[in-house]
């Protein structure tokens, strides 16, 4: 644990934890922490086990070795404190947006009132710019549209972990920068605590206070820590604009398209997976250590 005490105490606690199936490891001994409030990205490779993580953090998978332990609990299942956004929006599609709101609604809050569900729901619609749409069932919806659905169902249960897979993978580029701006801001105004899973080197810069660097798979690990620095509150159009912008994106996607593949499946002499090397590539120049 060296390496998370100097987190003190992080809100989500990753200790150890290692996946593997039958001839195949997909990652092993992972190590690190998500600080109440903190959004983190991780970043890697398809194959590294980037969902398996996220599907761990949720309680919908169990790790085989180590454990991950969420505001002083280890995880054991799933739970209705941790929100999962999904790359699809997995709407119910019989419902309209408001019943897929009231519905997981009524499950965080199963004594509350009819009334008090509709109301709930929407408002969290409100918030996404779905007042309008609260009658329309998913077939009658724009594929972001959907998302913002997710979105607000998510949101509405106040989690206290947001959880997201990839969600804007499969939306046209307008609408991808709209809804991570929207998430950003939503994620912002709730403080909330956020993990997010991404193959998009902006959106990680756009959303992340740290970004978490993987290696390939298999036999994966996290071989650094990027601390975001650029300043706060960032968008989409302008994020290319903001100092350090440009040595932070070089810097991940030179660990994507190099180091990632030659750092697979090695543990360099005097390795610590508990405290895997943290950089500022937008403050100083990369240290050669980092590696």
């Amino acid at each position: 644990m060296a390496g998370l005490s100097a987190m003190q105490h992080p809100y989500v606690s990753v200790e150890g934890v290692t996946r593997a199936y039958p001839g195949h490891v997909v990652f092993r001994d992972l190590w690190f922490g998500v600080n109440r409030g903190e959004f983190v990205c991780l970043v890697g490779h398809s194959g590294c086990g980037k969902t398996t993580v996220l599907n761990i953090l949720a309680g919908l998978d169990a790790p085989d070795a180590g454990g991950v332990i969420v505001d002083g609990q280890e995880i054991r299942g799933p739970s209705l404190d941790r929100a999962v956004i999904f790359q699809g929006h997995a709407l119910m599609p019989w419902m309209t947006a408001e019943q897929n709101v009231v519905f997981a609604l009524s499950c965080r809050h199963p004594r509350w009132g009819k009334a008090r569900l509709r109301d709930a729901a929407r408002e969290a619609l409100d918030k996404v710019g779905l007042g309008q749409a609260a009658d329309r069932r998913p077939a009658m919806l724009s594929g972001g549209m959907k998302q913002r659905v997710g979105i607000a169902r998510a949101l509405a249960l106040d989690p206290k972990m947001l959880l997201m897979d990839e969600p804007f993978s499969a939306l046209d580029a307008l609408t991808r920068s709209a809804l991570q701006d929207e998430v950003a801001r939503l994620v912002a105004e709730a403080n909330q605590t956020a993990f997010m899973i991404t193959h998009d080197v902006d959106e990680a810069i756009l959303l992340a206070d740290r970004i978490l660097l993987m290696t390939n798979g298999p036999d994966a690990r996290i071989a650094e820590t990027v601390v975001n620095t650029l300043a706060k509150p960032r968008n989409r159009a302008t994020l290319h604009k903001l100092p350090g912008y440009h040595a932070l994106r070089d810097h991940i996607l030179e660990f994507l398209l190099t180091r990632s593949r030659t750092l697979a499946g090695t543990r360099p002499p005097g390795w610590d997976p508990t405290s895997p090397p943290e950089v500022r590539p937008a403050e100083a120049p990369l240290p050669v250590a980092a590696q």
